[in-house]
């Protein structure tokens, strides 16, 4: 059976005039003929009723067994006044296939095809009373509440959908966008320019870099010193490095030692345990750059510290924002080719955008695992619906094609795409954008910054978000909460810090990983849970997944969000998270 049967289920009900709870479509959609059994569950549906339950269409197919066995009982002998006439035609006497056949295939029913016992309900009457009474249909993947986020990252409860899913509703209403308003825009995309070899100079550079552009957010600040010239400073001089994480180690008696390069060499600082700025130490990575002031030992070779400073977002960070009421959805880790992929969930949604309710959702942001890729992790081949990877992004390219045609669709790749596993990562390369070339979508590198209208998104997949969960040591910073791990990248402005940990990285002549501008917005995905908040106000959105949970992610204990669209409103950063039933 397609996996779109429970669709076109819907799809036909909604024709009629009806609903129908989600255990009602399932038992509609395993019929050998669903088109066939959802005119016979209308024609016997109560005149009262709006959404058809599992027990009426349970009745319903029962009363048609029963029928049909009567039917097939040998009766008396008739006569002539019994038999049809030899004029009589053939669909006088046995029902047309025909027509419900292809009904299947159809996105509409026409409404004169119910039966005259139970004629079809107008579909306007119908769509009123749902609003008087602010229901949502019980299937088609609207959710009968919607989780919101106000300016200040605090969720809050919405009421539900108004019929969005229907399918008459999407017929009746026309988006009518007006693209010459549209402003979009990319930088930091690796794309074209990745120059690295894996030589030993290679790695030089990136660091090289790295340190140059982070150490410029720091030392104005504070009044920084080379580490060859801290040496020939007298003991108890006030003294600050701005310095790259060497090494971090705790004495014999629970102090910390940092290890700091810059350019010049390493100098140790110290950090003691009954300090405040102790449970800093926890936070560090290696390879991030901080800066620490404080004070010479007297024979000058280690620096106390007494404040730790980070290259952060300024407090006082004021994002942009659209001049117009226009919307975003922010969605990411699709991962079409998985038997686990979302698919019914998939189309719920895609329906969704068009509808009136959907009319300002203009552009589509996807922050990567377009497929779920092949030999990604072990026994993955068990798991796998579509086994070829082309294969894969063609369906996904069906997949967008349900999409609006009007929006704006921009694309980065993420670690089950077929591109390098290093980030930064190029786009995917000639022949997958042929394959996924509908609506003209934007492909870009992974991390990107994609400017729309005015709005500077910082798109990144977010492997790196592992490592930070693992690392720090707050309970809060977990895959539940992935937006507090987004916190820690940007108070130290990189996406991903750590170098030789679980993130492979790409050597480069510059790091295309630094979080150089702010962002107004930073969207991520990877780990399949749903985060939003916001630091320092910038907004943080962590997308969810349209994954089921593995068996992988059940040996791992994660409990994938699934099917969760957050709607960004580009004026005022505003997020509203909808979920699509699957």
């Amino acid at each position: 059976m397609p996996n779109s049967t429970p669709v076109v289920v819907v799809r036909e009900l909604t024709s009629h005039g009806y609903n129908a709870d989600r255990d009602a479509v399932t038992l509609l959609a395993d019929e050998p003929d669903p088109a066939r059994a959802v005119e016979h569950v209308v024609e016997h549906a109560p005149a009262d009723v709006l959404t058809i339950s599992a027990a009426q269409v349970r009745d319903a197919l029962d009363a048609r067994d029963d029928d049909a066995e009567r039917d097939d009982r040998p009766g008396p002998s008739t006569d002539a006044a019994t038999q049809p006439s030899e004029d009589a035609s053939a669909a006088d006497i046995e029902p047309d296939d025909t027509a419900s056949n292809d009904a299947v295939s159809t996105d509409t029913v026409p409404a004169d095809t119910a039966s005259e016992s139970a004629p079809p309900k107008p579909q306007s009457s119908v769509s009123t009373e749902r609003k008087k009474q602010n229901k949502t249909p019980e299937s088609g993947g609207s959710p009968p509440e919607e989780k919101g986020v106000d300016s200040g990252g605090r969720e809050v409860d919405a009421s539900g959908v108004e019929d969005a899913m229907d399918a008459d509703s999407i017929g009746e209403f026309e988006r009518a966008i007006d693209d010459t308003l549209h402003e979009l825009s990319i930088s930091n995309d690796i794309t074209g320019e990745s120059t690295g070899t894996g030589e030993y100079t290679d790695f030089v550079s990136v660091f090289r870099d790295r340190y140059d552009r982070l150490s410029s957010k720091l030392r104005g600040r504070v009044n920084h010193r080379p580490t060859n010239a801290l040496e020939s400073m007298g003991g108890g001089s006030e003294a600050a490095i701005v310095g790259m994480v060497n090494d971090i180690r705790s004495t014999a008696s629970g102090h910390w030692l940092i290890e700091l390069e810059d350019t010049n060499g390493v100098f140790p600082a110290l950090v003691m345990k009954d300090r405040d700025i102790a449970a800093h130490v926890d936070e560090l990575l290696l390879d991030e750059v901080i800066a620490v002031e404080g004070s010479l030992a007297q024979d000058g070779g280690i620096l106390f510290v007494d404040s730790m400073h980070f290259p952060d977002v300024p407090r006082t960070y004021k994002p942009n924002t659209a001049d117009r009421h226009v919307q975003a959805a922010l969605i990411s880790d699709v991962h079409v080719g998985s038997q686990e992929f979302a698919d019914y969930a998939w189309e719920s949604f895609a329906r969704w955008l068009h509808t009136e309710e959907a009319e300002h959702v203009e552009y589509l942001l996807i922050a990567g695992d377009m497929v779920e890729g092949v030999g990604v992790y072990p026994d993955q081949d068990d798991e796998l619906d579509i086994v070829d990877i082309y294969e894969q992004y063609e369906a996904f390219a069906e997949k967008l094609k349900q999409v609006p045609g009007d929006m704006e669709i921009v694309m980065i790749p993420g670690n089950h795409d077929a591109v390098r596993l290093a980030e930064p990562q190029p786009a995917f390369d000639e022949e997958l954008r042929d394959i996924m070339s509908a609506h003209d979508a934007r492909i870009t590198g992974n991390p990107s910054v994609v400017t729309v209208e005015g709005v500077n998104v910082l798109m990144y997949h977010g492997v790196s978000i592992d490592e930070v969960i693992a690392e720090h040591p707050s309970e809060s910073v977990s895959y539940e909460d992935p937006h507090r791990a987004m916190e820690q990248l940007l108070k130290k402005r990189h996406v991903a810090p750590q170098f030789g940990g679980r993130l492979r990285v790409a050597p480069e002549k510059e790091d295309y990983l630094v979080i150089d501008d702010v962002p107004d917005v930073f969207h991520t995905g990877h780990v399949h849970k749903l985060g939003v908040g916001t630091y320092n106000n910038v907004r943080l959105v962590n997308s969810g997944c349209w994954q089921e949970q593995t068996a992988f992610q059940k040996s791992v204990n994660i409990d994938p969000d699934v099917a969760t669209a957050p709607i960004l409103d580009l004026d005022t950063l505003d997020v509203t998270v909808r979920k699509f039933e699957n």
